[in-house]
């Protein structure tokens, strides 16, 4: 117990992958959100910080969350200490000092081994009507975004009884858009397996808000998680790596994934 706290009510699973006086990096898993949302949300990746962390935030520390990802996205989360370092980090980011590389599967096999979307975003209903409010879309009136994607490996995956082809990428944002990686795949004709909302169509995701994982979605998206890992976070002299998890590497060996939602 923390000042009448069950710890085990708040310390959901992540990895540590590397620890300093000034920050702590960790894996964390789909399907963990990064921070609390709303009242009642399970815990999240910021509940287990605080108690992994009780003795630094008892004698003045203060937890930034630096890099955020989405709940079904995995991945290097960096996390500040204090103020002090906060303030490093955030002034890094400012300044474009931070190298961020994704790892994502997705539908088809690019003509290339190597292209760029280059493709302004802005919320879909700014511009048109959307039933999902942070859905993001290419639009000439949109901010400025940038995406650099190299092709790892190309492979076959069985749907439906076919074989489809898909592919491994490299993914390297240039600018820090919502959902800026989601989106440009599915710009590009290459969206994301597992996405929900940038998949075969926003119903998949509205279903799932409804309903949960159910054998509709997993026939329709086979994954039950965006196909998407921040595996490499690199800043000044220090280089952050995760490799893929252990569904992502089941998916491209064709083996069976364990369902979940």
């Amino acid at each position: 117990m923390l000042a009448g706290i069950d710890l085990r009510l708040y310390t959901p699973e992540f990895t540590v992958v590397a620890e300093s006086p000034d920050h702590i990096v960790v894996d964390k898993p789909a399907h963990l959100m990064v921070h609390p949302s709303n009242p009642g949300n399970p815990p999240t990746l910021w509940d287990g910080l605080r108690v992994l962390l009780a003795y630094e935030l008892a004698n003045g520390g203060q937890l930034s969350i630096i890099t955020r990802l989405d709940r079904e996205t995995s991945g290097l989360v960096l996390v500040a200490k204090h103020r002090g370092a906060a303030r490093t980090f955030g002034k890094a980011m400012e300044r474009g000092e931070f190298e961020k590389r994704y790892q994502a599967i997705v539908w088809g096999w690019p003509a290339d081994d190597d292209f760029t979307v280059d493709a302004p975003l802005i919320r879909k209903g700014e511009v048109e009507p959307s039933p999902v409010w942070v859905r993001q879309m290419v639009h000439p009136s949109g901010r400025a975004c940038r995406t650099e994607f190299s092709v790892l490996r190309r492979f076959e995956r069985l749907h439906g009884g076919e074989s489809v082809p898909c592919a491994l990428l490299e993914c390297r944002p240039r600018t820090g858009r919502m959902h800026q990686i989601r989106a440009h795949l599915h710009h590009a004709g290459h969206p994301i397996v597992g996405d929900k909302l940038y998949g075969p169509d926003e119903g998949c995701y509205l279903d799932f808000i409804d309903h949960g994982w159910t054998e509709t979605l997993a026939d329709r998206l086979i994954l039950h998680r965006q196909a998407l890992h921040a595996a490499h976070l690199e800043w000044s002299d220090h280089r952050w790596e995760c490799s893929l998890p252990c569904e992502l590497a089941d998916f491209i060996a064709g083996r069976p994934v364990e369902p979940r939602g």
